[in-house]
């Protein structure tokens, strides 16, 4: 593959929650595209795993231990790209946890606040201090994680449903706010993909996984590349029209 048929070439992206499921999805098809990649996240073994197959494959990737919950953490995780690469052109703000299906009633006040500082402020913290070193470079392109529960509900998931509605808005006021400064930012809306967070709601709700296929009209689960593959266009210089937009990658499951 030549350079000119590259999604990604020579760009300096930045991924969230890069360790696994849909970020080390997103890691290796951003590497194939001909990015430089850094990945960012809780757990440093699994960092250090994905970036070392990264280069292995002959990709210029670099990782940093960041609970982009924390505001410091965010900043210091994006001032280590720019101050290793020069500049930063993409990111992938794709951290997120899930919790516990449960009735609204019956939810618990720390699964509520632990959804929310993940899910809102860590992509809150991320937009702030990518956004600023996209203003220095000139512009540059941004996907935020949303979620189908960002479109439509839930049952029993009700502050995961509300986190990935606040990172819809996040995403479209980001997005009208910067467009003439020639940052775009826009979000996917994952179905039922094959992470982590799937994987542990299925093991602990025996028959969600059935149902979560009955009711997708592709009757299947994505695998994480699929979501990786639609983040890595939308970061891509050929879609150079598109901000503010949520892209549902679900099998068809929002339009019934």
């Amino acid at each position: 593959m030549t350079t000119a048929n590259l999604l990604l070439p020579g760009k300096v992206t930045f991924i969230t929650g890069a360790g696994s499921g849909i970020g080390a999805a997103a890691a290796r098809v951003f590497a194939r595209e001909g990015a430089t990649v850094v990945l960012a996240g809780r757990r440093e073994d699994r960092l250090a795993a994905v970036t070392e197959e990264l280069r292995e494959s002959g990709a210029e990737a670099s990782y940093i231990v960041a609970d982009v919950a924390r505001p410091e953490a965010a900043r210091t995780a994006i001032a280590f790209t720019v101050e290793k690469y020069g500049r930063l052109d993409a990111a992938f703000n794709n951290a997120g946890i899930g919790g516990d299906r449960t009735p609204l009633h019956l939810m618990a006040d720390d699964v509520y606040d632990a959804i929310m500082e993940t899910n809102v402020r860590g992509v809150w913290n991320c937009l702030r201090h990518e956004i600023a070193a996209m203003l220095e470079n000139g512009g540059g392109a941004i996907v935020n994680n949303s979620s189908v529960g960002g479109l439509v509900a839930i049952p029993a998931a009700a502050p995961y449903v509300a986190s990935k509605h606040a990172v819809v808005g996040l995403t479209r006021a980001a997005a009208d706010e910067y467009a003439r400064e020639g940052i775009r930012v826009n979000a996917v809306a994952p179905g039922t993909t094959r992470s982590e967070i799937t994987v542990d709601w299925f093991a602990r709700n025996p028959g969600l996984e059935a149902t979560a296929h009955s009711m997708t009209p592709q009757g299947r689960t994505a695998a994480p590349e699929e979501i990786a593959e639609t983040v890595a266009w939308l970061l891509s210089d050929r879609s150079p029209f598109l901000t503010g937009a949520v892209v549902p990658v679900d099998g068809g499951f929002v339009n019934q």
